[in-house]
């Protein structure tokens, strides 16, 4: 773990990344253009042009979150099994047709069939990006080209290029309808199904196939490993606010969701222009457990903010304010969060099981956002004070701190 403590070389450039890396982090860049194109949307519409009650909008979004994280653990395996391509194709074919299938979607059940499609399809590629990605970056590291928490630094900057375009190019869209949304996220999957078709390798060097059965049942006695996919948990549980509590108050308080994509896109932004040097700084000063305890106090102040200020009843500018900075510091949190969790995976995972690991610490986090998500919109609708819902939402952040390990440079 030493590796992770050392400074990246300023050398280290995209084009010294292996063009395996580099294709796997412009995927990424690509799966998100195409997801927040339509997703940051989804609960407005479910609630106004569908006429959903507040609970079904949380209940709908948290399976689709279940479908897609709660799904990764399969999608993992089967990885380890099958291999990358496979699980990229027959995602990105998938998710084309439930984004297609969204955007004609007028009543409960298709809606649902929809979300369901769209997570079992990121279900199926995501994990397979994520641990392949998350292996190079283990090697780079092994390779002397530095700690591995930047690699996987640059991938969430990526990810987050992709969530900050994609949200303006879906308020775009929406001035014409929501159908129009759906349908250019599936046209984005097109693209991205073509591309990997012809660039991805049949076959990686290095992972062959992994024919045999089990490993469950030493991941599920892994104790530091389920302490992690807890706390990661808590702050997906935390981030999905974003699609719930946050679309809510920025109505409440500017009369509509314009300002919504701008809220995304500063998200996207602050990550893009920060993550990097925010790694470069954590390598150097803080192991992964402090680097995701730091992160996840940041997430529960950001809610804290929002509680603060919420019984002033602000509206237009002012009102905007403190969701603004829910957004600023849960932005920062996940920039120590993920890249310390993602780096932390492949040490407690057993070999040739890292598809495996990586999804099911994903898995973890969706049942968790299933749970949370029909509560917290069941806590966002009663008729409590206005500050409560933040203030219970803040400290599930908090009280995730204790399930980290307690030494992050010990495996079990």
């Amino acid at each position: 773990m030493n590796g992770l403590l050392r400074k990246a070389p300023t050398g280290q450039t995209w084009r010294s990344l292996p063009p395996l890396l580099r294709l796997l982090i412009c995927s990424q860049l690509a799966f998100n253009i195409g997801f927040y194109a339509v997703l940051p949307f989804l609960s407005e519409h479910l609630g106004t042009k569908i006429g959903l009650a507040g609970w079904l909008v949380g209940l709908v979004l948290g399976l689709r979150t279940f479908s897609q994280q709660g799904l990764f653990a399969a999608g993992g395996a089967l990885a380890d099994r099958y291999g990358v391509r496979p699980m990229v194709v027959t995602g990105c074919t998938l998710r084309i047709a439930g984004f297609v299938w969204l955007g004609y979607a007028e009543q409960l059940w298709t809606v649902i069939g929809a979300v369901l499609l769209i997570g079992f399809a990121a279900a199926l590629f995501s994990p397979a990006v994520e641990s392949e990605v998350a292996r190079q970056a283990v090697m780079w590291e092994e390779a002397g080209g530095g700690p591995r928490t930047g690699l996987l630094a640059m991938f969430s900057v990526a990810g987050q290029a992709g969530a900050f375009v994609g949200p303006l190019l879906g308020a775009v869209l929406l001035s014409m309808d929501f159908r129009t949304a759906c349908l250019a996220g599936a046209a984005v999957f097109v693209l991205i199904l073509v591309g990997h078709l012809r660039l991805l390798p049949q076959r990686i060097p290095g992972r062959p196939p992994t024919r045999g059965r089990g490993g469950v049942r030493a991941m599920l006695r892994n104790r530091r490993f389920l302490a992690v996919c807890g706390a990661y948990g808590a702050y997906l549980l935390a981030y999905n606010q974003l699609y719930l509590a946050v679309p809510r108050e920025t109505v409440r308080a500017a009369g509509s969701q314009e300002a919504l994509a701008w809220l995304f896109a500063l998200s996207s932004l602050l990550v893009i222009i920060a993550q990097l040097p925010v790694t470069r700084w954590v390598a150097n000063r803080l192991d992964l457990r402090r680097s995701m305890a730091v992160g996840l106090v940041l997430i529960s102040a950001g809610f804290a903010v929002v509680a603060v200020c919420r019984p002033a009843a602000w509206t237009g500018v002012m009102g905007l304010a403190p969701v603004a900075g829910f957004v600023v510091l849960l932005t920062v949190g996940q920039m120590f969060v993920t890249p310390a969790a993602r780096a932390w995976v492949p040490d407690l995972a057993d070999e040739g099981r890292l598809g495996l690991y990586t999804g099911t610490m994903f898995s973890v986090s969706g049942l968790t956002v299933l749970a949370g998500s029909a509560a917290t919109g069941v806590l966002l609708d009663a008729h409590l004070p206005p500050a409560v819902p933040w203030l219970v939402l803040a400290a599930i952040p908090a009280a995730a701190i204790a399930l980290l390990p307690r030494r992050a440079d010990q495996v079990r």
